[in-house]
């Protein structure tokens, strides 16, 4: 997203109130309701499984997977939008750097894939919640395209690796 572009896109929500209260609810509230089924996920796991192969897939994964985006985007240290175009993000946020890829896209996608592996219709729920999450960090200004692609991608492709193609 060039400058002009990321100017008129906060500068919508900016302007209009409910457009910025639906893109706040969608940035603060989905995420947390995402991470917050992932402990409901991992007990009916472990009631369902027991402590084999499928709760520690389910369990450690996701934890895996945090911590290679962490390290990766710690690595490229690529600025945020709102640092390229000195325009400030929807939300005020602040971080400095580390936009590259994005940690809450990245949590919501593989826990959606955990989802998937577990229960596939509430997995395909949860990746439309997680599409909406890439998108809030978009239109907010807090990331660019790339940053929630490049964490999207990532997530499926080590969900789909680990879940599907190694059970």
């Amino acid at each position: 997203m060039n400058r002009e572009r990321y100017e008129a896109v906060t500068g919508f929500f900016y302007e209009n109130d409910k457009a910025r209260y639906a893109l706040q609810f969608i940035y603060h509230f989905l995420p947390l309701l995402l991470f917050v089924a992932y402990p409901a996920l991992l007990i009916y796991t472990l009631i369902q499984y027991g402590f084999d192969e499928v709760f520690l897939k389910v369990l450690l994964v996701p934890f895996f997977t945090l911590a290679v985006v962490t390290v990766v985007r710690r690595l490229i240290n690529a600025e945020r939008p709102y640092e390229r175009y000195g325009i400030p993000s929807v939300f005020d946020k602040k971080t400095v750097r580390q936009s590259l890829p994005s940690r809450h896209t990245a949590s919501a996608f593989i826990i959606a894939m955990s989802f998937w592996y577990i229960f596939p219709p509430l997995g395909i729920a949860a990746m439309v919640v997680s599409v909406l999450i890439a998108l809030s960090r978009v239109l907010s200004g807090a990331h660019f395209i790339r940053d929630v692609l490049v964490a999207a991608g990532t997530s499926i492709l080590i969900g789909w690796i680990v879940y599907f193609l190694m059970d």
